[in-house]
């Protein structure tokens, strides 16, 4: 009996999981080395400086295995034959998307790095990421919704890639939040590509879930070190990425509404950045201007403790990502 792709998917998972949580002791050192720590303020919650070495550990746990999975094909190393032929198969084709998918985390981690080290100004930073997503889309990886116009196609896959890296970046607020709904959502897109048979495209999503499972005893219930900007750009980029790796429609899965899939998988992030968008609009404060309005700051408003507040979020991402399983 083949175990291909089951393998393939245990290997990344595992692999993530194990750089991550590997390489995150090395980290947390060079963050308190090099001074890459989130001091106390009047919004946090923590009372001495934590080192942000989360987003780091997560780019290895993603980017090492990647890279030793892709030399292991190359080479001929895979233990099953049809597995080997399969695997170099969807290389050949994939590769070069897989490629692009990467180097782009890697730009968007950089961005969110200078963010951690010299606070960025809104404009700069809305910059570098529309440059990062309109690099993406313009080698080839993009979504079309139907329309047939290329344009459109950059257009709107630059919009979300921005959007939903955004949505997460602000989302990271408490401790396991950011980490925890990033590895359901990823766990969904995996299980989707999964199921059509797109394995590249899954092992990209196991890869990732591995990496923020990995991450994920560092930093919650009680925070030794924090994702950063670093991570929240990068957990923010590879889900929107793996939104339009998939496809959601096709010959045989005909249902146009599966392309709201992400939509549902997403939607904590999504609908917690336009409620802050439509609380700051009211109060007539910039979008942009942290603040305390979020849904898991109303939820610990309400009565609840962070670490409910934050299983709460969890529960709510992985009831809502499962809809599309049952309904499309």
């Amino acid at each position: 009996m083949s175990l291909f792709p089951d393998l393939l998917y245990l290997s990344a998972f595992l692999g993530g999981l194990i750089c991550s949580a590997g390489s995150l002791p090395f980290w947390r050192t060079w963050c308190l080395r090099t001074g890459l720590l989130d001091a106390p303020g009047e919004r946090k919650i923590h009372f001495e400086p934590i080192p942000l070495a989360g987003g780091f550990a997560v780019f290895t746990g993603l980017f090492l295995p990647a890279t030793l999975g892709a030399a292991v094909a190359t080479l001929g190393l895979w233990p099953e034959a049809g597995g080997l032929d399969k695997l170099q198969y969807g290389l050949e084709r994939r590769g070069p998307q897989l490629a692009i998918v990467l180097l782009g985390g890697a730009a968007m981690a950089a961005l969110g790095w200078l963010d951690d080290r010299r606070a960025l100004r809104a404009a700069p930073k809305l910059a570098g990421q529309t440059a990062v997503a309109l690099a993406v889309a313009l080698c080839g990886l993009r979504i079309s919704l139907f329309v047939p116009s290329l344009l459109f196609s950059v257009l709107a896959t630059a919009l979300w890639i921005v959007v939903a890296t955004n949505a997460v970046n602000i989302m990271d607020n408490m401790n396991g939040l950011c980490g925890g709904v990033g590895a359901i959502a990823a766990f969904y897109f995996g299980l989707n590509a999964a199921i059509q048979g797109q394995y590249l495209a899954a092992s990209l999503a196991w890869l990732a879930c591995g990496a923020l499972v990995g991450f994920l005893p560092f930093n919650f219930p009680k925070a030794k070190v924090f994702l950063g900007d670093t991570g929240s750009h990068l957990v923010g980029y590879l889900l929107a990425v793996m939104a339009i790796l998939p496809d959601f429609y096709s010959p045989d899965r005909p249902v146009r509404w599966a392309v709201l899939t992400p939509l549902f998988i997403l939607a904590v992030p999504l609908g917690d950045m336009l409620r802050v968008i439509y609380v700051r609009r009211r109060l007539g404060k910039p979008i942009h201007l942290a603040d305390t309005n979020h849904i898991s700051h109303r939820l610990v408003a309400a009565g609840l403790s962070p670490v409910t507040a934050v299983l709460l979020l969890w529960l709510a991402t992985a009831a809502l990502g499962a809809i599309p399983f049952f309904c499309f």
